[in-house]
């Protein structure tokens, strides 16, 4: 059939397409331009000009259509949501927000515009029959990113990665003289192009309330200039006090920072509200047993989920740190993917 694929001028992207093209698909290529370029040759987002061109140069070696699209609007809403974020005491994760919205829903547009019945992209992920499932690499699994994709969407999705690992990725791209066999991977957000995400938040409406970083019991042990410039769980960046400290909390009304010892980051349970889910919900009020992750590198934890509407109460059976409010709790099954939300705040 044919499938539009996302290439965003990466390896694995642009192995994507060309497995699709293997597997006998028509494959229509399909470029996401963001609007964001950076202020010097150091600086640049993983849509770059030159992502563009390296993306363009595979499509034109596979033979296939390419299509740059400009979703500059689209990006400037996460942008701006993500910046609203920080100043609010919590840390975004845009990159689940621009699968959900933007990978998977209008490229899912585009595709029924170009008569595409499936959309394709390089995140190592699988589908089983409907279901989201880890992938085989699970070093490089992205299924974190992808709870917000709705089962309608995933029914209409390939990803053709999900049984492998990266080494072999690379080989086919090198066999298959793919200029971006050997291309470093991106691991920063795509907006951030200076590698500082306070750059974005003060570039889009300023920074957040300064005040005091604060002890466990109110007493001042310091002053910063902005809560924008923390998150729970930090550890660098904070006064010296002799011994390791965290954050446990930010107040971004009175801009206390509050500090803590390793200790004192770690919780038993959590609040998520947004729950959206990729099987058969529960009913309200029941325990799912599940293993949940509080971050993309987290090391998923058993825990219990109790669910009413789209909110939850998640209590893990050993405790977790840096339960940080902002980011996505995950749900699995195993390697199923059963959902997830966002972490509101420790229980």
């Amino acid at each position: 059939m044919r499938v539009l694929c996302a290439m965003s001028g990466g390896v694995d992207s642009s192995v994507a397409a060309l497995l699709l093209q293997r597997a006998g698909h028509e494959v229509v290529a399909a470029f996401m331009r963001n609007g964001v370029a950076g202020k010097s040759a150091q600086e640049k987002s993983c849509c770059s000009a030159s992502d563009a061109r390296d993306a363009s140069v595979v499509a034109d070696r596979l033979g296939i259509p390419f299509y740059a699209v400009d979703y500059a609007e689209e990006f400037a809403a996460l942008m701006d949501h993500f910046a609203e974020e920080y100043r609010r005491g919590r840390t975004p994760n845009p990159c689940v927000l621009c699968n959900q919205q933007l990978k998977f829903g209008h490229l899912l547009q585009l595709a029924d515009d170009v008569g595409a019945g499936a959309v394709a992209t390089g995140h190592y992920a699988r589908v089983v029959d409907g279901e989201l499932r880890v992938a085989a690499d699970r070093q490089k699994d992205q299924t974190y990113y992808l709870f917000g994709v709705e089962r309608a969407a995933l029914a209409r999705t390939l990803f053709p990665l999900g049984d492998l690992h990266k080494p072999e990725v690379r080989t086919i791209a090198a066999d298959a003289g793919l200029v971006t066999a050997d291309k470093p991977e991106s691991m920063e957000i795509c907006f951030v192009t200076s590698g500082d995400y306070r750059d974005v938040v003060r570039a889009r409406g300023g920074t957040g309330v300064a005040g005091r970083f604060v002890d466990s019991h109110g007493r001042e042990v310091g002053r910063h200039d902005g809560v924008d410039g923390f998150t729970v769980g930090q550890r660098k960046g904070l006064p010296a006090l002799g011994t390791p400290h965290y954050v446990a909390a930010i107040n971004p009304n009175s801009g206390d920072v509050t500090l803590v010892p390793r200790d004192g980051v770690l919780r038993q349970a959590m609040f998520v509200a947004g729950v959206h889910w990729l099987v058969d919900a529960p009913r309200d009020g029941e325990a799912v047993l599940a293993q949940v992750k509080v971050r993309a590198r987290h090391e998923a934890t058993a825990a219990t989920i109790v669910a009413t509407g789209s909110q939850a109460r998640v209590e893990f059976a050993t405790p977790v740190a840096a339960i940080t409010p902002g980011q996505a709790a995950v749900f699995y099954d195993g390697d199923r993917v059963l959902g997830g939300g966002w972490i509101e705040g420790a229980g």
